[in-house]
């Protein structure tokens, strides 16, 4: 999230629930010929986080394998309270425990809040069971079930009973919605039955990928389009309380001024709801202007 530099005496701003601490800073996590060095991020993180629209901000999220220099940063940098981590696993789960100890005793630099991690494609109770032997109970496990880019409807149903299987044993599961290639942005279809398996079963998820706060029109995004954040949350809305119009039409909506008329009339219990279930989202390439938001007049 970028906001304009007000150093650590701001005061923040109010932020409505519906986007206090949604927009996680996922920029460690793109590939590492572009993406920015780790004192770029941290300089930015901390400049948002401390500045007017500090509350939106989430998580810095960030690799096993960038850790040490993420935790040599921070040390540098002096940060005035913890960083709220959330830890991508990219060397293996046995990593896991060795990088949540430099965490934990470095406390004053960092907070773990989540341990993500990628499902190998034959998933089960056995692995998820590894997941949670690794992950203390006070930290969120996140397992992203990984959707077949041209697997036709087997593959689908079978990515889908992943999130399920996700879902069941406790884990929170990831929805990717953008990435390096166009056919790494899953289909409205494919998002709509994701949000009925997770929501469904009480779960909620997070999401990464996301580039804007509205979906582009098809002619700025191509014929497969890309998600909004907004469409997500008033989405989630529909299946929590109802409403005006489908969870598909929250989807593909592109007017920005019908969003936004949604989420104005959203309730203090259903933006609980929401928030109970679209936890977080992080975004992709570089974390989102608040600009945008901004500009819809929800900020």
């Amino acid at each position: 999230m970028t906001t304009v530099p007000s150093g650590s005496s701001a005061d923040p701003w109010p932020i409505r629930p519906l986007l206090a601490g949604l927009v996680d800073d996922a920029s460690l996590v793109q590939p590492r010929l572009t993406a920015p060095s780790i004192d770029a991020v941290v300089a930015r993180y901390l400049s948002a986080r401390d500045g007017g629209y500090g509350a939106m901000l989430g998580h810095l999220v960030c690799p096993v394998s960038r850790l040490p220099q993420l935790v040599t940063e921070l040390a540098r940098s002096a940060p005035t309270r913890p960083v709220d981590l959330a830890l991508v696993v990219d060397t293996g789960l046995g990593a896991v425990p060795k990088a949540l100890s430099t965490v934990f005793s470095r406390s004053s630099l960092l907070t773990p809040r989540t341990v993500e991690t990628a499902a190998p494609p034959d998933v089960d109770a056995v692995w998820l069971e590894r997941v949670s032997e690794f992950v203390p109970e006070e930290v969120t496990a996140v397992v992203e079930p990984r959707r077949p880019l041209d697997a036709g409807a087997e593959g689908v149903e079978a990515w889908l009973d992943a999130v399920t299987k996700v879902a069941e044993h406790g884990c929170t599961p990831k929805l990717r919605c953008g990435g390096q290639r166009p056919s790494d942005v899953p289909t409205v279809e494919q998002v709509e039955r994701f949000l009925e398996v997770t929501v469904g079963a009480g779960r909620g998820f997070t999401a990464i990928g996301l580039r804007e706060a509205v979906r582009p029109s098809p002619e700025t995004a191509g014929d497969r389009g890309r998600h909004g954040v907004l469409n997500l949350l008033v989405a989630v809305s529909r299946m929590v309380a109802g409403g005006e119009g489908t969870v598909a039409d929250a989807l593909h909506e592109t007017d920005a001024r019908r969003l936004v008329a949604d989420v104005e009339a959203l309730s203090d219990r259903t933006v609980d709801g929401v928030r109970g279930l679209f936890t977080c989202c992080g975004l992709d390439p570089d974390p989102m202007s608040v600009n945008e938001f901004a500009t819809l007049g929800l900020l």
